[in-house]
């Protein structure tokens, strides 16, 4: 693995050093993961577009006072759902603001018209709703959250996630992109990585690129989290995710990174991250998205086939079957997966590790949905 002096030092590879890492990058994936790139069928459940955040780049949410402020009720969520199983998916994606009620009046009282204490209480409940209604596995991604909190919400998740973004403070400052967002101090964000570690929890994080922080910054980013993963084990997949700008936020006139610039952090993710843990990028942010592969990405993340992408809105997911047809073009098969990555889909209880990722009950519903596509030869080892 690249120590954090040499991954500092491609700062600026371009040209035949570019190409040259690369290369590296795709050794390491090739030996460890093979030929397979995957991605996991999905469908997105917003439940609630509210949020005490105020990020610079965001127009998934919205104020209580929008027409398009509001919360998912469980009919709609049960509804959504459904839809997503009917159409292949494995995977109800859940993503939500953090903690609006602290914030705004109006989400209180709409908590209040739905018999819930607050925005986890009530993710829990849904997500419940969920697993009692359907085959799909929830994944929830609700922000920084602490370790009573992920415990509470661990039996009705087979995996979670929170982007850590960027460590830097310097996006917290006047005119940054996290300035006025209590949920993204790095503080914060590292301290729910490592409880998710100290209660078993396969967890998704990564970085988000371009919104203002230096290449130093993501190197120091990319070696906190092999830390904490070297310490439990628990980060199934890191997301490499390019900023784009959009009409209407504070960054709208920001510069987006290139194709480039997304390669080079890929690569280098690849060579500071143990191999285990996937290495992913969204190939909706990005018309040339197959290069991706010759940077040593094995994961495309969760593709909906129903439901649109609420965080970038404006970028459609790729059909499955172009998706396949840049993998074929590159030499490698796409193949589905669940949310949760095979390693941790069965609790280990052996003298040395006597680790619980799943519940008894969502154990039973991933062997399920494994042997599903097994008899369809479609099985992810």
């Amino acid at each position: 693995m690249l120590n954090i002096r040499e991954a500092e030092s491609y700062g600026r590879a371009t040209g035949p050093d570019l190409f040259a890492l690369c290369e590296q990058a795709s050794a390491v994936r090739d030996d460890h993961w093979g030929h397979t790139l995957t991605y996991s069928r999905k469908v997105f459940i917003p439940l609630t577009n509210m949020c005490r955040d105020q990020c610079g780049y965001c127009t998934f949410v919205k104020a209580p006072d929008s027409p398009e402020a509001g919360y998912m009720t469980p009919g709609q969520v049960l509804e959504t759902a459904l839809q997503g199983e009917q159409a292949g998916c494995k995977e109800a994606l859940f993503s939500l603001g953090e903690r609006p009620e602290q914030r705004h009046d109006l989400a209180r009282q709409w908590l209040e018209k739905l018999g819930a204490r607050s925005t986890l209480d009530y993710l829990h409940d849904q997500c419940q709703n969920v697993l009692d209604n359907t085959r799909l596995l929830p994944h929830i991604n609700a922000g920084a959250l602490s370790k009573e909190e992920l415990r509470q919400l661990k039996p009705v998740a087979a995996s979670m996630g929170m982007m850590l973004e960027n460590i830097t403070l310097d996006l917290l400052k006047q005119g940054g992109a996290h300035h006025g967002c209590p949920d993204k101090t790095p503080k914060r964000r590292l301290a729910t990585l490592e409880a998710a570690g100290q209660l078993d929890i396969a967890f998704t994080t990564g970085l988000l690129i371009g919104i203002g922080e230096s290449w130093q910054d993501r190197i120091a980013s990319l070696a906190a989290i092999r830390e904490i993963h070297q310490q439990y084990g628990h980060i199934q997949e890191v997301i490499i995710q390019n900023f784009r700008a959009k009409p209407g936020t504070a960054m709208a006139g920001t510069q987006e990174p290139d194709l480039d610039e997304m390669k080079r952090t890929l690569a280098v993710a690849r060579l500071m991250l143990p191999a285990e843990i996937s290495l992913q990028a969204p190939p909706n942010l990005e018309a040339g998205y197959g290069a991706y592969i010759s940077a040593g990405l094995n994961d495309w993340g969760g593709i909906s086939p129903v439901t649109r992408d609420f965080i970038n809105p404006e970028r459609a997911w790729p059909q499955i079957s172009s998706l396949d047809t840049a993998c074929q073009g590159k030499g490698f098969e796409l193949a589905e997966r669940l949310t949760i990555y095979p390693r941790y889909q069965n609790n280990q209880q052996d003298q040395q590790s006597h680790q619980h990722y799943l519940s008894a009950d969502l154990q039973q519903r991933v062997t399920q949905l494994n042997q599903s596509f097994f008899e369809q030869g479609r099985l992810v080892a």
